[in-house]
């Protein structure tokens, strides 16, 4: 006879332990926005270098990487001119900028899209492309690179790829956090979590994910994304996920709301999602590393490369490399508040100091003007 396995389920809480609970949330919320306030109120504001450039930005649709670009720009430049794939040969036709930067050249750009950086090219303009997607579409970007006087990618890997094509100026340019939208803030009780993870759910994802699923017994579990419905584990874990995309400023508040935020990068190497028949590895980590870091919340992530570049692994982040190897630290940091607390400030403040766009377009101006 099969014997029948009861549900896990959360116990009923009493109104004396729901209040607890409370007052722990509100206590580790209240200590953790102080201490970020505390260190940002210190800490100075970088410099950068003006220059007297106009430039033209040609939108994504990657709403955070755009908003950042944007102000990144507006604040190192004379003036900043932004327009949307379909219109940018029109656009720079009309204003004649210095430089048209665009972002990715893929997935919203239209099929007249590198008839278009060519007439802007013959304008006199300097063109340039920052990929953001590598490695996950290099089926698609060779054919983009000769069209771009300078090719700037967030993949180190990718750098010596596009020079075999007959680029040479190719640079590695790292993503960034957009400080104006990811920063620490007071998360509201509908935002709060014990473990939070955002982003589509891919199938090394998912595998994780259902792997993990026993270690996230009796813990509060957000999942925002599309395909979670996917897991094995959907009905134990379907009261905290939350299908479909979030806004940018909703992400930032899930970010503050939760105890540990999970980061799991996409497999470079996915049979039906990456368009990488090349098979060129990932070794530079996602701009979801930065936007956690920069909300001052505990980030576990696991391991690229070139992270130990951007952040010190145990002291401004915290990386596992297997299912169980997480498992083992959620459960150390979900009981030690404070070591949470001191990890995440150090990495907020790694991410002011050094990760931010106008950190990164400074040194994009710089190669291309001089």
């Amino acid at each position: 006879m099969r014997k029948r396995v009861k549900r896990g389920r959360h116990p009923v809480k009493t109104p004396e332990k729901a209040r607890s609970e409370g007052y722990i949330r509100g206590w580790e919320q209240g200590c953790r926005y102080g201490s970020c306030q505390a260190v940002l109120n210190r800490l100075p504001a970088p410099a950068f270098g003006f220059i007297e450039k106009r430039v033209l930005f040609v939108l994504q649709g990657f709403e955070a990487i755009d908003a950042g670009i944007q102000q990144g720009l507006a604040s190192l430049t004379r003036e900043l001119i932004v327009c949307k794939p379909e219109h940018m040969l029109q656009t720079a036709a009309a204003s004649m900028p210095d430089m048209m930067l665009v972002l990715n050249g893929l997935h919203v750009f239209p099929e007249d899209h590198l008839a278009q950086a060519d007439g802007v090219r013959r304008l006199g303009i300097k063109t340039a492309i920052w990929f953001a997607d590598d490695p996950y579409f290099m089926d698609l970007t060779p054919a983009i690179v000769p069209h771009y006087d300078y090719i700037f990618t967030h993949e180190r890997n990718a750098v010596a790829y596009y020079r075999s094509l007959g680029c040479e100026r190719v640079f590695h340019l790292p993503l960034a956090a957009a400080g104006h939208i990811y920063y620490p803030q007071p998360a509201e009780p509908s935002y709060l979590s014990d473990v939070c993870f955002i982003g589509n759910a891919f199938p090394n994802r998912i595998a994780f994910i259902d792997e993990l699923a026993p270690a996230l017994a009796g813990s509060k579990v957000v999942l925002i994304g599309a395909l979670w419905d996917r897991l094995k584990h959907y009905k134990k874990l379907r009261g905290g996920i939350h299908l479909g995309w979030k806004p940018m400023d909703e992400a930032a508040k899930y970010y503050n709301g939760a105890r540990i935020v999970l980061n799991l990068h996409r497999a470079p190497l996915d049979r039906v999602y990456s368009k990488n028949k090349i098979g060129l590895p990932a070794g530079s980590i996602n701009p979801r590393t930065y936007e956690i870091a920069a909300c001052g919340a505990f980030q576990l992530t696991d391991l690229r490369g070139d992270l130990a570049e951007f952040y010190t692994p145990g002291a401004e982040i915290e990386t596992f490399e297997s299912p169980e190897d997480c498992a083992g630290k959620l459960l150390y940091y979900l009981r030690n508040e404070e070591r949470r607390r001191e990890i995440a400030v150090r990495g907020m403040m790694r991410t002011r100091a050094s990760h931010s766009f106008e950190a990164r377009l400074s040194r994009l101006l710089q190669i291309v003007f001089g």
